[in-house]
């Protein structure tokens, strides 16, 4: 027998205690949290969640769960979770709802008026849709064309032919930019053959991207999207060690350089002083290349075989930067070796803004190709690109001013 919920999909939202603890916990915590509850009162609370976010609840549920909680929801709501299954996880075909005000074009105005009586007690109706026999979208209908019309008009007279609409293919970056001149409360979503599977609603939408845009800083330096605030020790550490583990071997390649121009920095004291300054203001250039990178990426800003322009503005950029700071810290460095009475003050001056101009170049360059070569291969521009990045810069900056010095000064 099926636990009595209301209203489907279209309800309007009605924030439940329930809902807005998940939205707080990570994934797996929710779900262990929805498996708890009282079944009523775990579909209300679904039912006012992000379909994205019911997916992978969904998901982490055990199969017995699962079935139970799907059985107990409305027969609409529970086909469509079905459907938004097939989908990939970052994509539209997750965010559908059920649509539930659909008619034939043959319906009158008024017939339409008072099928949606019963409807709209229970549920926030935004478009009728008009489908054919086949399930076709053939157009919607706004409540002000219903509220305006003569009641014996045809929806096929009075309805909005061929709207626009998403493919549940689409990844969400990619509905934001076809989206981004269409403001609507809410979009249909039609498959290949143009049939109705479903409905997108603005919000939910927009919810989804700006959490998407939000995890970047995190996945960056390997934080994954799926920690929260909320997110217990034991799971936050899971999620954070093995990157910090990775970035432990690669400060070891960092080491290595220096370990490999021992004598030189045994011979030089002084370049100690200045290697945390190269490193730093190198690895600063590398993530803000980096960020603008990912930025583009995420917002279709990097045109196809753009690539290589960014990478070159980036290492103008770089060259730029690495200019101005380098003569500061070479003029700085000359200072320093005169109170240290060294007979390489100039040298020591040159090396330093040789340099900064060189592994900020780099850096700049880095900053660039690392997202870009993550997207080529098919992984998360975002994910980790902050190590890979600093790991670089580390190695470069480190490796040219001993190195420069291992070759200029004798």
């Amino acid at each position: 027998m099926k636990t009595a919920v209301s209203p489907p999909s279209e309800a309007v939202p009605q924030s439940s205690m329930l809902a807005s603890r998940i939205r707080s916990l990570p994934t797996r915590e929710a779900a262990a949290l929805i498996e708890r509850a009282v079944p009523g009162e775990s579909i209300e609370a679904l039912l006012q969640l992000n379909p994205a976010m019911v997916q992978a609840i969904l998901r982490e549920l055990e199969s017995g769960p699962r079935r139970f909680i799907t059985a107990s929801a409305p027969p609409e709501v529970a086909a469509q979770w079905k459907r938004n299954a097939n989908y990939p996880s970052d994509s539209i075909g997750q965010l559908m709802e059920p649509s539930l005000s659909v008619f034939s074009p043959d319906m009158t105005v008024g017939e339409a008026i008072e099928a949606l009586r019963p409807l709209v007690r229970s549920a926030f109706v935004t478009y009728v849709y008009v489908v054919d026999s086949e399930g076709k979208l053939g157009g919607l209908v706004t409540m002000r064309d219903l509220l305006f019309n003569d009641r014996g008009a045809r929806l096929a007279a009075v309805m909005l032919a061929n709207p626009f609409s998403l493919a549940p293919q689409l990844s969400v970056p990619e509905a934001m930019k076809l989206t981004v001149n269409r403001h609507y409360p809410q979009y249909p979503v039609t498959d290949a053959e143009g049939r109705l599977v479903g409905l997108v609603r603005g919000a939910a939408l927009f919810e989804q991207e700006a959490f998407e845009i939000t995890a970047q800083a995190g996945a960056m330096v390997g934080v994954e999207k799926e920690e929260r605030v909320a997110t217990s020790i034991a799971q936050s550490f899971k999620f954070r060690n093995p990157w910090l583990l990775i970035n432990l071997l690669t400060a070891f390649a960092a080491g290595g350089v220096v370990a490999l121009f021992q004598g030189t920095l045994d011979k030089l004291v002084i370049l100690a002083t200045f290697l945390p300054v190269l490193a730093g203001q190198a690895g600063n250039t590398g993530c803000q290349a980096l960020a603008v990178t990912v930025r583009g990426i995420t917002l279709g800003d990097i045109k196809p075989g753009g690539g290589g322009a960014l990478t070159s503005k980036e290492a103008l950029l770089g060259f730029a930067n690495g200019a101005v700071t380098g003569v500061l810290c070479g003029i700085a460095m000359y200072l320093y070796a005169l109170a240290q009475s060294s007979p390489h003050a100039i040298l020591l001056g040159v090396v330093v803004t040789l340099a900064m101009v060189g592994s900020c170049c780099i850096s700049g360059i880095s900053g660039a190709l690392v997202p870009l070569a993550l997207k080529r291969f098919g992984a998360d521009p975002a994910t980790a690109s902050s190590i890979i990045v600093t790991t670089a810069t580390d190695v470069t900056s480190m490796g040219l001013l001993l190195g420069l010095a291992a070759v200029m000064i004798r």
